[in-house]
């Protein structure tokens, strides 16, 4: 390669609505340095953090191509990387944090521990799904117990959601029985579909009743949870058994979440957090690892709920804001 050329990419250069800051063209790309390595990229997947920061995070950067997952082929390596991983299929894990340039683009240029090589049975589509949804529900079941779920009652909620549609089979795999939050009929049946036992309309079911019953009367083990600004209530209305934990990777809501100290005291709740895109070099390594060995013995079933072109990008972080169903991804 050149030690500039250029790529096509979509990007935004303030924050709004796609459809009024997105941008199509070409932007420089510059050869892989030492240690990186140049992706052709096939697809680009779409999250709602992906969506939350086209609106309302502060750029650092005059343009920001975001995405932070995706799969593709390494077409070119730098110094000390093997020139065999050239034409290597791999997927991506965090391209676009603390970067400008992520892959809503048809290359892309990286660390080479950041692009994983994807397993001959998965396709570049289920590879776009990996970086955020996978290594998050990984991350999360791990932190959760992995084999010492097994008969444990676990809520996922967002049972539904990109995340939790892995987590609720990761966890039933593990022997554990899953009640998850969903929004409407058509949710409930695809998070029943990976395995949860019960759903809860959480819009109109009384929720900690529900747990309660599933439960029989003590809370469930575990909740794996999306949305702590929500769950937090749940756990102090007695929804967690005693001695429970809930493990946390988001909240609905920006800024401090009030606690109830003493039910979270006396019943010895375990609560337990974590960003992805902030793993430890360790976790990070056996996450990949584990995300890998789930993907090459076919055991994670993938939903690309949406698919559409660069030209579309602007609708599809519209079909993200639209809660979608199942994966949104970009093909380039």
């Amino acid at each position: 390669m050149s030690s500039t050329l250029t790529t096509r990419a979509a990007w935004y250069e303030k924050n709004g609505e796609a459809r009024d800051v997105m941008v199509l063209g070409s932007l420089p790309l510059k050869a892989p340095g030492a240690g990186e390595v140049c992706v052709r990229l096939a697809t680009s997947g779409v999250n709602p953090s992906d969506v939350k920061s086209r609106r309302a995070r502060p750029l650092t950067d005059p343009w920001v191509v975001p995405h932070s997952d995706g799969a593709g082929i390494i077409e070119a390596v730098g110094e000390g990387v093997s020139k065999q991983r050239v034409g290597e299929r791999v997927w991506i894990w965090n391209a676009q944090w603390q970067r400008a340039h992520g892959t809503a683009s048809e290359a892309i240029v990286l660390p080479q521990a950041q692009a994983v090589k994807l397993p001959d049975n998965t396709d570049f589509a289920a590879g776009a799904c990996m970086g955020i949804p996978g290594l998050t529900a990984v991350q999360a079941v791990h932190l959760a117990g992995d084999a010492s779920l097994r008969g444990k009652k676990v809520l996922v909620t967002g049972a539904s959601s990109a995340v939790g549609h892995y987590i609720t089979q990761m966890v039933t795999q593990y022997g554990g029985q899953v009640i998850g939050t969903v929004g409407s009929e058509e949710k409930a049946a695809h998070a029943k579909a990976a395995g949860a036992v019960e759903t809860i309309q959480y819009k109109t079911e009384p929720v900690v009743d529900r747990l309660k019953a599933f439960s029989g009367g003590r809370g469930v083990d575990v909740i794996i949870d999306m949305d702590f600004a929500t769950a937090s209530k749940w756990v102090t209305q007695g929804g967690l058994a005693p001695h429970g934990q809930l493990v946390g990777y988001g909240s609905n809501v920006v800024g401090d979440i009030p606690l109830t100290f003493r039910p979270l005291l006396f019943n010895s709740i375990g609560l337990k957090f974590f960003l992805v895109y902030d793993l430890l070099p360790a976790d990070r390594t056996w996450c990949v690892n584990r995300t890998n060995e789930l993907l090459a013995a076919g055991q994670l079933q993938h939903t690309i709920g949406a698919r559409f072109t660069l030209d579309q990008i602007a609708q599809a972080h519209e079909a993200v804001e639209a809660g979608q169903l199942g994966n949104v991804v970009i093909d380039l």
